[in-house]
C-alpha cells in the first residue's frame, strides 16, 4: 500500500550555519557598530536567545534571522518568536524556540484537516510524524497538493515516500 509520512524536522547543522551566518551579517552592519548583539543557540534545547541594546534592533535580527534562515534552506514557520522580549538592565532579550517536530495537538488538526477533506486515504499519528497510507498513490499526491495551502504555522515536510 502507498504511503508517505509528514514530519516537520530541523537539521541541526544547517540551522547552526544559520545562526552563525546571521550573526556575521549582523556584526558586520553598519547600524549595529559598537552595540550589544548576542545571537546563541542552544543546540540541546533548540532555543535561539537573542540580546540586543532596543526593542527595534532586535526586530531586526528577527527579520535577518528569517531571511538568512530562508536562504539556507530552512522554513521560516520553524522559528516561535510568541515569547514576548523583555528588558533585563541595559539590553532587550528574546528566546527564540525552534519548533522540531510535529506537536500532538498539531498533529490531530492535520489528520483532522485529512480526513475532513473526502480523500480515500487513512493518517495515522506516529510519535512526531504522521503516517498517510492511501491504495492508490494519485490520492496521496492529491493530500500533499492539499497540504501545501494548509496554514498551520508549521513547517511540513513529505519524506518517506513509499509505492
Amino acid at each position: 500500500m502507498p504511503s508517505f509520512d509528514f514530519s516537520s524536522k530541523v537539521d541541526l547543522q544547517t540551522l547552526d550555519n544559520a545562526v552563525n551566518t546571521i550573526h556575521k551579517e549582523i556584526t558586520n552592519r553598519f547600524d549595529f557598530k559598537g552595540s550589544h548583539v548576542v545571537i546563541d543557540l542552544n543546540k540541546k534545547e533548540y532555543k535561539v536567545n537573542l540580546e540586543a541594546d532596543s526593542e527595534m534592533k532586535l526586530g531586526q535580527i528577527r527579520d535577518v534571522m528569517i531571511t538568512r534562515s530562508m536562504k539556507q534552506g530552512l522554513a521560516a514557520e520553524i522559528y516561535d518568536f510568541t515569547k514576548e522580549p523583555h528588558q533585563s538592565g541595559k539590553v532587550v532579550k528574546q528566546e527564540v524556540i525552534v519548533r522540531n517536530g510535529i506537536k500532538q495537538e498539531d498533529a490531530k488538526k492535520i489528520v483532522k484537516m485529512i480526513k475532513d477533506s473526502g480523500y480515500k486515504v487513512q493518517a495515522a499519528i506516529m510519535d512526531d510524524i504522521i503516517r498517510v497510507t492511501g491504495k492508490k498513490i494519485d490520492d496521496l499526491q492529491e493530500v500533499i497538493q492539499a497540504s501545501k495551502s494548509w496554514n498551520l504555522g508549521i513547517a511540513l515536510q513529505v519524506v518517506n515516500m513509499k509505492s
